[in-house]
């Protein structure tokens, strides 16, 4: 906290994945509070050229990159909306993991969605940056690789609501030298981290009334607005399963001791629960700015980032267990972990193979998972693998899943 009269020093940002969910929230925060960051550079996949333009010329960044070969398109926008912009514009994913290095004493944001994110969360690390980490789908692909980047302790901050919770709750084990650690003479404090799902848009139906669903049902989530592969995962619990696995590398939890509970309020982010009994919650709106903008300044607090919650008026917070029968993807997420280094990998590139099937038309909802199931007994396993090997294995899972879907299951 600021106690004095020195103004809080100005962050540089890198924000990749601009115009996204993510990324347009965290843009929103800069923009409430424009004294206490300076965006750096932006990064986009080309989906939007028109917002991402916008996005440049508002903020006046110097360095963009387009993943997509459009950059000439992109500066012939920028140019309509301010002709006296200097924008130094880049294409190609290569070019968005330079970016992800630009700032050493700075903050990178990952927004970008799927496991194309993961030489981007290598590139930030490497270069000293704090990583304000919501592509979750990195650290579950790369585990040993991305925590092995870490140049310091405490690099990665997680955006995840849930692991943002799961942090505010584990920082709030003060000790009495004052640390803010779950760890206290050698051995853990922590019993159990608890991730809350809102259980998505098919809470409480089995899989007989399933049978059906139509993308546009699925993407109909009840308490928060995503991009379409996240939504989808949340009514899946593939999310959530992405979570845990997210969770049991971020805070070094075994994947047994990493719980789950349906809280369809989505005001209960997470929890722990510690040794002696107690549990610390972090509650508030089922709204991404608070912990975005926990991401982008960590430890620190921006002022009225969100309302509080109104604890003058009525409520009702309900917990219930997940329905392993119907949704199963957390049990497999769990089964990934303990089966080898690699099969994280295989369930999240598969699953985003049979995500965009789906939405395509080419895939019934329960065979996400149902599929997701075969393609994972399929794969043999590796230890230790090298960057070259998890991006072998994601390859391998895209193309058995591609046949998978074009062979109606039969792989």
């Amino acid at each position: 906290m600021n106690t004095g009269n020195t103004a809080p020093s100005v962050r540089q940002l890198v924000i990749l994945g601009s115009t996204g969910s993510i990324g347009t929230q965290a843009l929103d925060v800069v923009r409430a509070h424009p004294h206490r960051f300076e965006v750096v550079a932006l990064a986009a996949g080309g989906g939007n050229l028109e917002l991402l333009a916008q996005q440049v010329v508002e903020f006046n960044v110097p360095f963009v990159a387009v993943a997509a070969r459009r950059a000439d398109e992109l500066a012939e926008l920028i140019g309509e909306l301010d002709p006296k912009t200097s924008t130094e514009i880049r294409q190609g994913h290569d070019a968005v993991n330079e970016l992800a290095a630009f700032v050493p004493e700075g903050t990178v944001l990952n927004g970008i969605t799927g496991g194309v994110g993961l030489e981007t969360t290598l590139s930030a690390l490497g270069s000293g940056a704090r990583l304000a980490l919501a592509n979750k789908e990195s650290l579950v692909v790369g585990g040993h690789l991305v925590k092995s980047a870490c140049v310091r302790p405490g690099q990665i901050v997680p955006v995840d609501s849930e692991h943002s919770a799961i942090a505010q709750a584990l920082a709030s084990g003060v000790h009495e030298k004052g640390l803010c650690s779950p760890v206290l003479s050698g051995r853990s404090e922590v019993a159990d981290l608890v991730l809350t799902a809102s259980g998505g848009p098919f809470r409480g139906k089995r899989r007989a009334e399933l049978q059906s669903v139509t993308p546009a049902e699925a993407l109909a989530h009840p308490t928060w607005d995503m991009g379409p592969v996240v939504t989808i995962n949340s009514s899946t619990l593939v999310n959530k399963g992405l979570e845990l696995i997210e969770a049991h590398l971020l805070f070094d939890v075994a994947p047994e001791h990493v719980l789950t509970t349906v809280h369809p309020q989505s005001i209960v982010h997470s929890m722990v629960t510690w040794i002696d009994g107690a549990t610390t919650l972090q509650a508030s709106m089922p709204d991404m700015h608070l912990p975005i903008a926990l991401g982008l300044t960590w430890p620190e607090r921006l002022l009225e980032v969100e309302p509080a919650l109104a604890w003058t008026s009525p409520q009702n917070w309900t917990f219930e267990a997940i329905d392993e029968d119907t949704f199963k993807a957390v049990r497999l997420a769990r089964a990934a972990v303990a089966a080898s280094a690699t099969h994280p990998a295989v369930y999240n590139a598969a699953n985003e193979v049979f995500v965009d099937a789906f939405l395509k038309g080419r895939l019934a909802w329960l065979e996400i998972v149902d599929f997701l199931e075969e393609v994972l007994e399929a794969h043999e396993g590796m230890s230790d693998p090298t960057l070259d090997d998890i991006l072998g294995v994601q390859e391998w899972a895209c193309s058995y899943a591609r046949d998978y879907v074009s062979q109606g299951g039969r792989g």
